[in-house]
């Protein structure tokens, strides 16, 4: 490679979890290395992918799959992971934080180190998409993570119909822009496929913003 050029290759993983932490993280991890094998550096893997989608209904007893950021044990999992690789891995997961509850996402660079949490700060609630009643408004405002490879900006799922976001994480430097998700279909209504909006709606991002 030419001196002062950076290669940098993004993977995206989506998968159907089971309800076994233990299953999904085998799948995760299999997939994070199929993606390295083919050359990627940046490997992203979905929203909340250590169990299903479990904000389609209002269960009390769901709030037991919450645990804190610090030694949250998929975040310590995926770091073993990421050094071991040389890559860079962002992490969701379903946050306590006190009386609180966060979707969150850790930065975990490629020497394994957590540069830091984003919690999603656009929550949706209606048929399918029962969040408001899991998850807190985020705290920390937008970010963006100095990682190994490239400066990237994070956001999640519903985040991206929003387009401040993507402009926020752009004006403070991200070269490239990522969007983890849990839906690979609607939740209620597996005839309704959204591909092409959300696709649309990914490429304005990347066109007002001239990233990736």
């Amino acid at each position: 490679m030419e001196k002062g050029k950076r290669q940098v290759v993004v993977s995206a993983l989506q998968f159907a979890c089971t309800d076994d932490v233990p299953t999904n993280h085998a799948t995760a991890e299999r997939l994070v290395r199929a993606a390295h094998g083919k050359g990627a550096n940046i490997i992203l893997i979905q929203e909340l992918f250590e169990g299903y989608y479990f904000c389609q209904a209002q269960r009390e007893d769901f709030f037991q799959r919450a645990k804190p950021y610090k030694d949250h044990p998929t975040i310590r999992r995926m770091q073993e992971l990421a050094k071991e690789l040389g890559v860079v891995i962002p992490v969701s997961f379903f946050e306590e934080a006190n009386n609180a509850h966060f979707n969150s996402i850790a930065i975990i660079d490629a020497d394994g180190t957590d540069l830091g949490l984003y919690r999603k700060a656009h929550i949706p609630d209606g048929p399918g998409y029962q969040e408001k009643f899991y998850f807190n408004p985020g705290d920390t405002g937008f970010k963006v993570f100095q990682t190994k490879f490239a400066k990237i900006g994070v956001a999640i799922c519903w985040d991206q119909w929003f387009p401040e976001a993507a402009r926020a994480m752009v004006l403070q430097g991200a070269e490239i822009l990522f969007y983890p998700t849990a839906i690979g279909s609607e939740p209620q209504d597996e005839g309704l496929d959204s591909c092409d909006h959300w696709q649309r709606v990914m490429q304005g991002h990347a066109g007002a913003n001239v990233v990736s």
